[in-house]
């Protein structure tokens, strides 16, 4: 796809409906787009490039655009393969191609590819004329690599951010966001950053931070659209990311082998609804992918998690997710926790723990049952463990 952005500046990325698992673990039900800028000017510029199997497409779009014309640079944002496989086939096609990155990128450059000439190292706060625009580069390192950068056009207000500010998703329609189906970007922008950037929210809130003073009216990332008439919105909400700052409501996430702990579950969801809590979902964790899961945590500032014992320790769907949890270095949740056993009970005792190490405020009462619980009034105690959670999320 081709599209004129603003005054000579153009995306000329594609869109994948194949894969079906982003780095092979997360799941793309509507795809994901791989996004590159051509800038002409008196030197022509690409900002990355495309997963290399669409090097066919890629190509021609940017022949479409230049006409026969060379391309000077190409900018590297991001190293990952998906922007930058198609690399070592563009300097075949333009032999005299400058690679532009800052060095640790030039590092990669040489180990992913072999690639050790024609490039220009930039650091922190050069500039490059290249006619009449000015591109300044502006190093962001762990987001969400070592090497990452942003380029931005002093004169248009438009901000290349590699991943940053990105969503699963193809683009089908067109590019902007204007054109775009926000339900779908808006949850699809949460997952992806839940899914891939989830650990790095300081050097996010370090970036966005240095590039507050700039003014944007473009920002063009490598995946999803490009924002500009919910430019304000996305950069807030990718803040409140950063920031773990989830909006009022109750991710209730759970294992089950039998179903009783499933009950509990699900008595603990009709009591906070009926308490008046806003926005609870529920997840069985066997059935829905921990991606989606994760989506869920960094939306809402809620965690109910529960587990049976099992063989003495937690159920692994549920030990898997706290992994994934405490890999993402989740903060300023509220937490509570349910379970159970059929002899001797861990399950909440080993929530609780994960719960300390994370540092979350955890919420009374615990409830834990024994087989199928038929000496406990769950119902009793998960309607007093949604009025102890409506005071504290809703303050």
């Amino acid at each position: 796809m081709i599209r004129e952005i603003t005054n000579n500046v153009y995306y000329v990325g594609v869109n994948d409906n194949t894969t079906t698992l982003f780095e092979r673990l997360w799941p793309l039900p509507y795809g994901v787009s791989y996004n590159a800028y051509l800038i002409k000017d008196k030197s022509n510029i690409l900002i990355d490039t495309v997963e290399y199997s669409y090097n066919d497409i890629f190509f021609s779009q940017i022949e479409e655009v230049i006409s026969g014309e060379k391309i000077d640079y190409v900018v590297v944002n991001h190293m990952e393969p998906d922007h930058s496989s198609s690399l070592l086939k563009l300097i075949e096609k333009y032999p005299d191609i400058q690679v532009i990155g800052n060095k640790k990128t030039l590092g990669m450059l040489e180990g992913f590819y072999g690639i050790t000439k024609n490039v220009k190292e930039i650091t922190d706060g050069e500039k490059l004329n290249i006619g009449d625009k000015t591109l300044s580069f502006y190093l962001t390192p762990m987001v969400h690599w070592p090497e990452t950068m942003m380029t931005y056009i002093d004169e248009e207000g438009v901000l290349f951010s590699g991943d940053a500010f990105g969503a699963f998703g193809t683009l089908n329609q067109d590019v902007m966001d204007a054109s775009a189906d926000m339900a779908i970007f808006t949850d699809e922008m949460y997952r992806y950053y839940s899914n891939i950037v989830g650990k790095y929210g300081g050097p996010v809130e370090k970036a966005i931070e240095k590039l507050s003073s700039l003014p944007l009216n473009y920002i063009c990332s490598t995946h999803g659209p490009v924002w500009n008439k919910y430019l304000p919105q996305v950069v807030e909400q990718y803040l409140r990311m950063a920031r773990y700052e989830g909006e009022e409501g109750v991710v209730i996430a759970y294992g089950s082998m039998y179903g009783h702990t499933a009950d509990v579950a699900k008595t603990i969801y009709n009591s906070l609804v009926e308490a008046g809590v806003k926005n609870v979902v529920i997840h069985d964790l066997s059935e829905v992918d921990a991606s989606y899961v994760l989506r869920d945590i960094f939306k809402y500032n809620t965690l109910i998690l529960g587990s049976p014992t099992y063989n003495s320790e937690l159920f692994p769907k549920v030990a898997d997710l706290c992994v994934k949890i405490e890999g993402r270095m989740i903060k300023n949740k509220t937490f509570a926790c349910f379970g159970s056993y059929s002899w001797a009970g861990a399950a909440v005792k080993r929530l609780t723990a994960f719960a300390e190490t994370m540092k979350w405020q955890i919420i009374e009462p615990k409830i834990e049952i024994k087989q199928a619980g038929l000496d406990v009034d769950v119902n009793a105690l998960s309607k007093q463990l949604a009025e102890n959670i409506k005071a504290v999320v809703s303050c």
